[in-house]
């Protein structure tokens, strides 16, 4: 059997699962929920056989499916497997399980719910495995539909607001994003005398300066919206907070990893001059974005801004992994990515477990909760201590690795880098010490300490948090080769740049 399958059956099943839920009736609760885990566990077992079969030694693309969907406008439905998507999509079949587990708390509309998750699942996997520009573009786009609907319909009070906050910044960066994927396209027939959206096409086009420089500006704006980079980060703060506790793992675990995603696959091949030129602009960006993210996320008084804000911290670092321009940085931000959804997203699912509680999220109203609710307080110490990167948990190597590419690409970056991790330190272990020690507030009750559904979320959470702590290479001997093959004509430009 062609390997390409199982890429494509990982793809297709969240829309199966979709199409078989859409005729069972809304009232049959246990059912949706059972055929909707079925499925998402279905699918992390092809995620998990995706990333059996893969060579990890090999930097080109694997288990590809491709079927020439319109051969004559050069779009192909195309799918493969790098070191760059391999890991993102196990975590996106990880989270979404997750995800479906704990939608057994969606007091209602709990079929609707269930089939924006998948669908979202389709679109993010989607966009991790095209190998078309143009499919990517579409799947792209048909993330927003289901996450609009997710914030807008079981969102918080001002859940209209965010959502269409969230849809209008990410749709304005998708419209240039299609102009310059249109563009490519148009080059190739005027070079290789055919119409191609295939992405490894354009890795041989032949762009001016001023085409490289104009183009790395459009794709990089519409990715740096979705990462979100600074200062194109205030729609999410909106969004996490009205955000549901399960639309927030995936926005925060998986979607906005595709900016990055989308920097490492478009902009360091295609634009390789310009982003070498221009590479200190996103470093500038990056390093704002880890202080501010920091110094923001220490003074909120809600515990899902202050989340919200670390993650703009967080993924500061990953793009300055990215922008630094070496083998460690580039690895350290795609390890970095698959940490950043394993501890943001379970502290996530942290906050939406004391909100079911106590239905309150100011951190002032809390206190003392490691007597109540022991359980829980152990698992938030456990994915704490991973979000702000202690040795032996999943968070260190990937920092350490953006720091080491960081001191590599100049020392105040570095530095900057740094006092980001100590300010992480800070604002985390402050937020962890009001809310489970010091003196309980007189509103909060005896609640249960934990639930089934809950030890079946933390548990294999917390376990990655070590596992992946102490045995980083799980996901590196993955990435090395790929992140060397997307760097190897830098040390070229670099090097023609210093020459007089």
């Amino acid at each position: 059997m062609n390997s390409g399958i199982f890429t494509l059956l990982t793809l297709t099943l969240p829309i199966l699962a979709v199409l078989i839920i859409y005729f069972i009736p809304r009232t049959a609760l246990k059912t949706l929920y059972v055929i909707a885990n079925v499925f998402f566990a279905l699918d992390l077992l092809l995620a998990l056989l995706l990333w059996y079969l893969y060579v990890p030694e090999s930097s080109s693309l694997q288990l590809r499916y491709q079927y020439a969907w319109l051969p004559d406008f050069g779009i192909s439905f195309s799918l493969g497997l790098d070191g760059l998507s391999l890991p993102l999509v196990l975590l996106t079949s990880f989270l979404t399980l997750l995800v479906g587990i704990h939608s057994r708390s969606v007091s209602t509309g709990l079929k609707g719910y269930l089939i924006c998750v998948l669908l979202l699942q389709a679109a993010m996997l989607g966009a991790f495995l095209a190998m078309d520009a143009l499919i990517f573009y579409m799947f792209w786009e048909s993330m927003l539909v289901p996450m609009f609907f997710l914030i807008g319909v079981w969102g918080s009070s001002r859940r209209v607001y965010a959502a269409m906050k969230f849809f209008i910044y990410t749709a304005v960066g998708g419209l240039p994003l299609l102009a310059g994927i249109l563009y490519l396209a148009y080059l190739c027939l005027q070079q290789q005398n055919q119409v191609s959206f295939a992405i490894t096409d354009w890795y041989n086009l032949n762009l001016s300066p001023n085409e490289q420089v104009v183009l790395l500006a459009i794709f990089t704006f519409a990715f740096a919206i979705k990462i979100p980079a600074f200062p194109l980060h205030t729609w999410l703060p909106d969004a996490h907070v009205e955000a549901p506790a399960g639309a927030s793992v995936i926005l925060a675990g998986v979607l906005l990893k595709l900016g990055l995603y989308g920097l490492i696959r478009f902009c360091l091949p295609i634009f390789t001059e310009a982003f070498a030129g221009y590479a200190w602009v996103l470093v500038i960006l990056a390093t704002l974005g880890i202080v501010y993210g920091a110094f923001m996320a220490w003074v909120q008084k809600d515990m899902k801004k202050l989340i919200a804000y670390s993650s703009v911290s967080h993924l500061g670092f990953c793009l300055l992994g990215v922008a630094s321009l070496t083998t460690e940085g580039v690895n350290g931000a795609i390890l970095q990515m698959v940490n950043h959804g394993i501890t943001t997203g379970a502290l996530f699912f942290i906050v939406g477990a004391l909100y079911e509680r106590y239905h309150t999220r100011l951190i002032a109203d809390y206190g003392g909760l490691a007597g109540t609710l022991p359980r829980l307080s152990m698992f938030t110490l456990i994915f704490t201590l991973g979000a702000i990167g202690l040795p032996l948990t999943n968070g260190f190597v990937g920092e350490f690795l953006i720091i080491v590419g960081a001191f590599e690409w100049q020392a105040v970056a570095g530095l900057v880098s740094v006092s980001g991790v100590i300010l992480g330190a800070i604002y985390m272990l402050s937020w962890y010490r009001r809310c489970f020690y010091g003196t309980p507030a007189n509103t909060l009750a005896q609640k249960n300490d934990f639930v089934l559904r809950e030890y079946l979320v933390f548990i294999p959470l917390a376990i990655l948090v070590f596992v992946l702590g102490v045995y980083p290479n799980l996901i590196l001997s993955r990435t090395t080769a790929t992140a060397e093959s997307y760097l190897k004509d830098f040390d070229r430009v670099l090097q023609e740049r210093k020459m007089p």
